[in-house]
């Protein structure tokens, strides 16, 4: 099988609308969730991407260019994966969209683009983005194409939020991953483009792989994690004590945060060192598979690491790096409704 690598990233989402302006905001401490408004009296707080255009349509076209470009993805007749949950639903909801189904929008955005490849869509729920990224990894493996785009696309709407707040699954306040008063998630939005390629680059895709048990539609199960961590580990090639750095789901849930990590520990006895960026960016949902690794890698690259702020859960045994440890192997989970649990190993040759 062909090697495949991370070449190219873009990203734009609550830190800043590129790369170098995510970092800088993460340095300085980060940004404080919004308020959004999804009915008379009731808001709940938002991460959303500093971009104020009124125009739903006209926004959505301009991140997403914005991201593809960033990446560096100047062949259009590459494959396309296309990852998102809500798809334009934001502009249903300000009255712009056109009667359309998901293909339509689909179609809509690779004209933006102006893409000529083949386009697939992916809409796994929370694991979308690391569905397509798995997607394209198999395609670029097997030979059916030298460079692929995935693109996670995941933008402000209502009706998203209310869903959640209605499940009593949201925070009124900053999440706080692992904390012991941690009271749920706070959505986010993202928009978040990785380019893979069989051309060498520092960033090796290993391998990964998704886990779908529907037991518990709403929630993970420790049972899968541990199936999806075995999975991905002999997919990639690599083994339990390779893993430097795992890159967690920890949304904040008071239920799901104690069951990932009850399914790492029997693959990993002795935790590696732990991270999350739900605190910095929100669950951008079918986006965040993308999104939190084109930042994590950045960060890594850059040497740059979001500062603590809270102590975790003392019952935990278990808490997030204080500082950049040194990776080789990472491990970078998503997990989601539905039951889907997926994760992607990277090497970092140096």
């Amino acid at each position: 099988m062909n090697e495949v690598f991370l070449a190219g990233c873009g990203l734009a989402c609550a830190l800043g609308k590129d790369i170098p302006s995510a970092l800088r905001m993460l340095q300085a401490g980060g940004v404080a969730p919004q308020s959004l408004s999804v009915g008379p009296a009731l808001a709940w707080p938002y991460f959303a991407i500093p971009d104020p255009q009124p125009d739903w349509y006209a926004r959505a076209r301009h991140l997403c260019q914005q991201v593809v470009m960033e990446s560096s993805a100047n062949n259009r007749n590459i494959p396309l994966f296309i990852a998102s949950c809500s798809l334009n639903i934001g502009a249903f909801e300000d009255g712009t969209a056109p009667e359309e189904d998901c293909l339509q929008f689909s179609e809509m955005l690779t004209e933006w683009l102006a893409w000529q490849g083949p386009v697939y869509w992916i809409s796994t729920a929370c694991t979308s983005s690391s569905n397509a990224i798995l997607a394209a990894l198999s395609c670029l493996r097997n030979g059916h194409a030298q460079e692929a785009l995935v693109l996670g696309v995941e933008l402000i709407n209502r009706y998203t939020c209310a869903g959640f707040g209605a499940m009593q699954l949201l925070d009124t306040r900053r999440p706080r991953p692992l904390a012991a008063d941690r009271a749920g998630l706070v959505l986010g939005e993202a928009v978040a483009a990785l380019r893979l390629s069989c051309e060498t680059s520092p960033w090796r895709i290993c391998g990964g792989a998704n886990v779908v048990d529907g037991c518990d539609p709403a929630g993970a199960r420790a049972e899968a994690v541990s199936q999806m961590c075995q999975r991905a580990l002999a997919d990639g090639g690599a083994n339990a004590d390779d893993i430097d750095l795992i890159k967690l789901q920890a949304a904040g849930s008071p239920g799901n945060d104690p069951i990932e990590l009850e399914g790492l520990r029997e693959i990993f006895p002795q935790l590696p060192s732990l991270i999350s960026f739900k605190a910095e960016i929100g669950h951008t949902l079918g986006a965040s598979g993308a999104a939190e690794l084109a930042l994590l890698t950045a960060c890594i690259d850059q040497r740059i690491w979001p500062a603590a702020r809270y102590a975790t859960d003392p019952a935990f045994n278990a808490g997030f790096a204080p500082r950049l440890p040194a990776v080789r192997y990472l491990m970078s989970n998503i997990l989601g409704f539905g039951g889907g649990h997926a994760t992607v190993i990277l090497e970092h040759r140096s």
